[in-house]
């Protein structure tokens, strides 16, 4: 097990930090490349995120917290995810014609470099809102939201992208989906929970199209009728190419069809202060390191890794790790003392990858954009 020592702690008095680029695809790309990475599409929400709270709010009092930030959430988390590890993201979703979808917009647009051309500002519609309070490493939410416009936010023709990220829902197709497939844009997918009881894998019919597929493990039992988690990710190949299951503390398991490989690595222990995003940043991670051309272990090891970051922030997109706290992260373990070699070895492939440059000394404070103080360029 890797030990990584005291997780980064939050601050809003942070400016910001100069992130460390680097083009994970930078060896792959061509003159007759698609646009764009990854394309998504899906609700944006201002998350607004409340911290420093001692427990949980007590019915007929009045609690302060010592902290609070704000950022878009919703799709956003993984869209900004994406960005973060180098991915030319571009996201279409409907911003409301608020300050609240204003802040959201420019946040995404000028603070991630997330192309939003395909999205659209809706004139009278008022942004949806999620509050969340974080406490001992858990959080509650409260959300609100007027009904979203008649209009699809996502077009019939979405951009040419190497990858899509869709999330499914039971008994309901999404045409991009196809369309996006029919040009060779690689389908990744997840799965909420199944409101309606059936778990039924006939009702993801968007399932044919799709690459891979990022259930959790009670999802992943629930679709199959498997008694393990390991057992279902085999199940599930039947269907989907590659899938990933999930395991919470005890990691990840895949199993890839086509070559008939399979992967499993255990979870980074970390001190977790707010899981909010980590699954979107699991799956930014292990689009990354598929785009790239990773094995499948390193995949899910990066995705692990990036999802472990980022549940010692609070906030969901405010989150997500970028390569400066990734190669941070990297220089720190190694040089912890009686670190276990075979679990250094694991993350070994991040030597090549992660910048030389140190921007900041670990751990490191993320700026907490709020509607009154935007980050600075």
């Amino acid at each position: 097990m890797i030990a990584s020592g005291k997780g980064p702690s939050y601050d809003t008095g942070e400016t910001g930090h100069r992130q460390v680029q680097v083009d994970p695809l930078a060896a792959l790309r061509a003159a007759d490349d698609p646009p764009w990475d990854v394309y998504l599409t899906g609700p944006v929400f201002l998350d607004i995120i409340f911290t420093g709270l001692d427990s949980a709010p007590v019915r007929g009092t009045e609690s302060w917290a010592r902290g609070m930030g704000s950022s878009p959430g919703g799709v956003a988390n993984m869209a900004t995810a994406l960005a973060r590890l180098g991915l030319r993201t571009s996201l279409a979703a409907a911003f409301g014609s608020d300050h609240y979808g204003e802040y959201c917009w420019d946040a995404l647009a000028q603070g991630e470099g997330i192309d939003l051309s395909p999205s659209r500002t809706v004139s009278g519609w008022h942004s949806p809102v999620t509050v969340s309070m974080a406490y001992e490493g858990e959080r509650t939410m409260v959300s609100h939201g007027h009904e979203p416009p008649p209009e699809e936010a996502a077009p019939d023709c979405p951009p040419r992208a190497r990858a899509a990220v869709a999330s499914l829902v039971p008994g309901k197709r999404a045409s991009w989906i196809t369309q996006a497939a029919s040009e060779g844009t690689r389908i990744f997918a997840d799965v909420g929970w199944d409101e309606t009881g059936a778990w039924d894998l006939a009702g993801l019919a968007d399932l044919e199209h799709c690459e891979a597929f990022l259930p959790n493990a009670q999802e992943a039992m629930r679709y199959t009728g498997a008694s393990c988690p390991r057992e279902a990710a085999h199940a599930l190949t039947a269907h989907v190419p590659l899938a990933v299951v999930t395991l919470g503390a005890e990691g990840a398991y895949a199993v890839d069809r086509r070559t008939g490989e399979t992967a499993e690595v255990p979870a980074i222990a970390v001190e977790a202060l707010d899981p909010t995003g980590a699954g979107d940043v699991f799956v930014a991670g292990f689009v990354t390191g598929t785009l790239a051309g990773w094995p499948l272990a390193d995949r899910l090891a990066f995705a692990g890794l990036t999802a472990a970051l980022s549940v010692q922030e609070f906030g969901g997109s405010l989150s997500a790790p970028g390569w400066s706290e990734i190669g941070a992260w990297w220089r720190k373990v190694q040089s912890v003392e009686g670190q276990d070699p075979t679990a250094l070895r694991r993350y070994g492939f991040l030597a090549d990858l992660v910048p030389t440059e140190q921007a900041r000394p670990w751990p490191l404070r993320r700026a907490v954009p709020t509607i009154g103080f935007r980050r600075s360029a």
